[in-house]
């Protein structure tokens, strides 16, 4: 893990209510929720790595 976040009580309350809610549109199955959020960040992902991607030349001239 490269980044341990810290985060204060306020902010572990918000975290928690937000899980509690993911885990709710699963209807309790905390490992359905899991592997969804775990296919989410995995496209999430591949949007910032495209993003952060050196552009190619797209082989036709610039406008």
């Amino acid at each position: 893990m490269d980044h341990i976040v810290t985060l204060d009580s306020r902010q572990e309350a918000a975290l928690q209510a937000v899980a509690d809610r993911f885990v709710a549109v699963h209807k309790g199955d905390v490992m359905k929720a899991l592997k969804e959020m775990i296919v989410l960040n995995g496209h999430l992902q591949n949007r910032l790595d495209a993003l952060s991607a050196p552009r190619r030349a797209s082989g036709g001239r610039h406008r």
